[in-house]
């Protein structure tokens, strides 16, 4: 079958290792379904990938991608659930020390057929079209679990999202103006802060720039860049809320005002597949529609990496079969 995949671990030049071509068909085991893909979206982890990031050597060749959208045999159209745990587990599947996702060690999404537990196959709404659903697995998963699983904020509170293009921040911005919050931005450039304010921001401002008043919670995938701005931007109990950290992952504390503040520091990963489901329902209910920055057919996946790699988005790429 056609796929994109990693041929070998590259750290340092990971896209030499990214290879569009032929792989064998998925055995589908006891308890898994296939799922015919129709569209799938690239995610910073496949770069990770790629380089190597949380996959044993053995594990290549590796076809990439977590999130994707499609049809069982039958015709059912689904979302694809990227988490897969222990069968054991119960409770929240974010925190089963077994858990691994797509392409860490089951092959992903960036084929004809993907093959997952028929648990992680979530049927679509009609009204969400498949390239949208195809957005939602990772990045808006992950902000909504940040929103509305860890931030405590209610409608009318201020929130600000560190990074105005990206897919979590995309999704962030349209997903906290749809539920009724006041949306603040910051953003490098003139044109992202513009993506942000077409997305709903109610206000954008220039990356490190001090605002007008204090939020109630910080969004943060970003990291050392702009960890001690998000500190000085949050009110005396506020919360910051954190998936990433692109720029390092070793900010400078300042525990001073943490404490004195009485600030509190969340972290989130992903989100567990109630919430994907919620998430679905949410985005449907409200007509939101993603943020897709660049559309592709799967063969031109390259083109895809190479905007993600050089920081060329506004918003998700989604690839298409």
């Amino acid at each position: 079958m056609f796929a994109v995949y990693a041929a070998e671990p590259n750290a340092d030049a990971p896209l030499e290792s990214l290879t569009v071509g032929e792989r064998p068909e998925p055995t589908v085991p006891d308890g898994w379904v296939a799922v015919k893909v129709r569209a799938a979206s690239l995610n910073g982890h496949d770069i990770w990938t790629l380089r190597g990031v949380g996959i044993k050597p053995d594990q290549f060749p590796m076809i990439l991608g977590c999130d994707g959208a499609g049809t069982l045999a039958d015709g059912t159209e689904v979302v694809i659930h990227s988490i897969i745990g222990d069968p054991d587990w119960s409770g929240d599947e974010t925190l089963d020390p077994r858990r691994t996702l797509l392409t860490e060690k089951y092959q992903g999404t960036f084929a004809d057929t993907v093959v997952v537990p028929a648990r992680n196959a979530v049927p679509k709404p009609a009204g969400i079209s498949s390239v949208h659903a195809a957005v939602m697995g990772t990045a808006w998963l992950t902000a909504y679990r940040m929103l509305f699983t860890k931030s405590g904020l209610k409608p009318g509170q201020t929130m600000l999202v560190q990074g105005a293009s990206g897919g979590v921040s995309t999704a962030l911005i349209q997903l906290g103006r749809a539920a009724g919050m006041r949306v603040w931005v910051t953003g490098r450039t003139e044109d992202k802060r513009a993506i942000a304010e077409k997305l709903g921001a109610h206000a954008t401002f220039p990356s490190g720039e001090r605002l007008p008043a204090r939020v109630d919670a910080v969004f943060e995938s970003v990291g050392e860049a702009t960890w001690a701005h998000s500190m000085r931007a949050l009110r005396p109990g506020g919360t910051i809320v954190v998936c990433g950290s692109t720029s390092g992952p070793n900010p400078g504390a300042d525990l001073q005002r943490l404490f004195f503040l009485q600030l509190r520091v969340e972290g989130s990963t992903m989100g567990t597949r109630q919430e994907l489901v919620d998430l679905l329902s949410f985005v449907e209910a409200t007509g939101i529609t993603p943020q897709i920055g660049l559309e592709l057919p799967m063969e031109r996946a390259a083109e895809g990496f190479h905007a993600m790699l050089d920081g060329n988005t506004a918003g998700k790429i989604v690839f298409t079969r």
